[in-house]
């Protein structure tokens, strides 16, 4: 999955479509004021360059040692025409990049008063987006022609969001709340990143950011949390596990990362750091997602972020249909009493005798006065 993410963000980043070499396509209204400045420097910082290498070769070749050249009596030390260009000249470009960059900073960094809000937190290593509604999920999806403000903040380490295409990048803080805000006016996918190294697994906090017609994000919106009711309830729990991160640090293929693996595990018997021993059940899988740091399996650390507030009660019980359903320690008894099949199976039980005895019911012989006919008397 990762793998996959990792391919189309870099095929993205070669192939930029409308964008440049050095810039991706611009996907937010305050991209092209990034790009201005970007350029602005990058066209002065060349003529600067090709003139003071021109130059530097020019004088090289000019005013080299030859025989027969003999050194000037006297070196210019001043210049008032010439230094007053090299200053004046440079002064005036630093006022323009700053004053333009200023600009842009305070735009990009003040959302409008009507701007949609989104909550943004950031976890080792997924990101997670909370909407008005109180759905969560691991993209981000807004509606076109509409001003987002994204409210951040961090559930461990610093991590900083950075979505490329908006050129929008902010630091995403433990303990305090940092803000940011885009408007997108083309439908389209967009990726997003984390631009801070918050780990080993930093280059796997991938996302996408979803643009969408303001009627499409609506009935997004409205039937995102009803999709999963609609599975069943082990197929839910693999997507919470996706939704909330939890793949990142618990593989289920046995494999050992930063925190234990999860297949096999429910019913399994589980060594904590305080040399105590206990079975892994419905009680201790919801405490390790609220209280992560109330019993730690032994060889691992207290890393994990709490879940609580974030998690519903129905998103716990599906993660704990499916670790049920990957653990060899756990087995659903078969169970038909009460069933239709059962019933069926009941009844052919009950006529079996009769059968093996021979007997069979015989209607009893009528006559033709109507009575019944039990032999001539």
């Amino acid at each position: 999955m990762h793998g996959e993410s990792l391919q189309h963000s870099l095929a993205v980043l070669l192939f930029q479509g409308d964008g440049s070499f050095w810039m991706p396509p611009k996907g937010s209204t305050t991209a092209a004021e990034v790009d201005w400045l970007f350029y602005f420097i990058f066209w002065v910082s060349m003529f600067f360059f090709t003139l003071i290498v021109t130059l530097m070769v020019v004088f090289l070749v000019r005013y080299r040692r030859r025989p027969g050249r003999e050194e000037a009596d006297e070196l210019p030390h001043h210049n008032l025409a010439l230094e007053l260009v090299w200053s004046i000249i440079p002064l005036g470009l630093v006022v323009v990049i700053f004053w333009v960059g200023f600009q842009a900073y305070l735009n990009m960094s003040t959302a409008p008063p009507n701007a949609y809000e989104i909550r943004v937190t950031g976890m080792k290593w997924q990101w997670l987006f909370t909407y008005p509604n109180g759905w969560a999920d691991s993209e981000l999806h807004a509606p076109k022609g509409v001003p987002i403000k994204l409210t951040m903040t961090s559930e461990d380490v610093i991590h900083s969001l950075y979505i490329p295409d908006f050129r929008l990048k902010k630091d995403v803080v433990p303990g305090r709340y940092t803000s940011a805000w885009f408007q997108a006016d083309e439908v389209g996918e967009h990726n997003l990143f984390c631009a801070e190294y918050c780990g080993k697994e930093h280059s796997s906090m991938l996302s996408r950011v979803i643009i969408q017609e303001p009627e499409d994000y609506l009935a997004w919106l409205e039937n995102a949390a009803a999709f999963y009711d609609e599975l069943p309830p082990v197929e839910a729990g693999a997507e919470m596990l996706k939704k909330y991160g939890c793949v990142q640090c618990h593989h289920v293929d046995s494999t050992a990362s930063t925190g234990p693996p999860l297949n096999d595990l429910f019913g399994r018997e589980e060594q904590l750091a305080g040399s105590q021993t206990i079975t892994v059940d419905e009680n201790y899988v919801r405490q390790s997602i609220l209280e992560p740091d109330a019993e730690i399996v032994r060889g691992y650390q207290n890393v994990m972020p709490t879940f609580q507030g974030k998690i519903k009660d129905k998103e716990i019980d599906w993660i704990i249909a499916y670790l049920k359903d990957i653990s060899s320690h756990y087995e659903q008894p078969e169970l038909l009493l009460g069933t239709p099949e059962a019933e069926a199976g009941e009844a052919a039980e009950a006529t079996e005798p009769a059968v093996e005895a021979g007997v069979d019911e015989v209607p009893p012989e009528t006559s033709a006065d109507g009575g019944e006919g039990v032999g001539d008397e």
